[in-house]
């Protein structure tokens, strides 16, 4: 079985968990790729008895079995990068802080080396927003899990967003942004604005402005077949555009695209964990800390 190992860097506290993880899928007999971002985080501390091998694009690790991400849901996010519409079912190892994607506890690496080894598992499919502009500003880097969002780049006044969805007018935002989070996304930037929560089967994607001068202008929720299409205006000559943790500078009055991405991201889910657990545990519904 072949694996891939990524992340940015490990705290000292989790190393030794990771370098757990690792001797454990090679007893299994797993062939280990690893990130060269990880292995150069790890190399000064342990000095590995087997053969690891090194990737750092896309294109080496295409026919992998399994692909995990050791860190934050940030971290998670520059997987979904690098995975791309290679198809590799995703696992997350959470050595971060809230981690919604990267839902795994360091304690649990051997029952989710397990749970890999006998498929005992369930994948969710998340879908992925799309944009597309005339200057081809993204190369093939074009997609978010999360969110896109659009923003003004300082303290000056507020941009104005004009939205249409599949080719009819749905509002002019005077507001500090937009947000058009996919409902993976939902529980992130999108819900710290007063976003909804969103299933993530639901096949929805939520338009969240950020700031907005008008008051009654709410958060919407819209098919996630639909097709928007948005440009920005200001007092400046330019925004910020925001793929995930990806940031671009966005020239005003440019058109872009905003649809559903054609790929999708394969998700695992342990069978000990659920988007409503998740929920639960992350947002402490249903904790009252009178009662701790």
């Amino acid at each position: 079985m072949n694996i891939a190992l990524f992340g940015n860097r490990i705290e000292a506290k989790y190393q030794k968990d990771i370098q757990s993880l690792i001797e454990l899928l090679h007893t299994k007999g797993c062939t280990i790729h690893i990130h060269h971002k990880l292995y150069t985080a790890l190399e000064d501390t342990f000095d590995f008895e087997f053969d690891l091998h090194i990737f750092r694009e896309r294109r080496e690790i295409l026919s992998l079995d399994y692909f995990i991400s050791i860190g934050g849901d940030g971290t998670f996010l520059d997987a979904v990068l690098l995975v791309g519409n290679a198809g590799i079912p995703i696992l997350g190892i959470n050595t971060g802080r809230l981690g919604f994607l990267s839902n795994t506890a360091t304690e649990e690496i051997p029952y989710a080396v397990d749970c890999l080894m006998e498929k005992n598992y369930k994948t969710e499919k998340r879908s992925l927003l799309q944009m597309e502009q005339k200057e081809d500003l993204l190369g093939d880097d074009n997609f978010a899990l999360n969110e896109i969002s659009i923003m003004k780049r300082d303290s000056a006044s507020m941009i104005t967003v004009q939205v249409k969805l599949n080719g009819m007018h749905l509002n002019s935002y005077w507001a500090d942004g937009l947000i058009i989070s996919t409902a993976t996304g939902s529980t992130a930037y999108s819900l710290s604005c007063g976003g909804p929560i969103v299933m993530p089967s639901s096949g929805s994607f939520v338009i969240t402005p950020i700031a907005p001068h008008n008051l009654n202008v709410r958060p919407i929720v819209i098919d996630d077949s639909a097709e928007l299409e948005i440009s920005v205006e200001g007092r400046t000559e330019s925004s910020l555009l925001a793929l995930d943790s990806r940031s671009y500078t966005l020239k005003h009055r440019r058109i872009m695209q905003i649809k559903k991405a054609a790929h999708q991201i394969h998700l695992i889910q342990l069978p000990n964990s659920t988007f409503l657990s998740s929920l639960r545990n992350k947002l402490n519904w249903g904790f009252d800390k009178r009662n701790s």
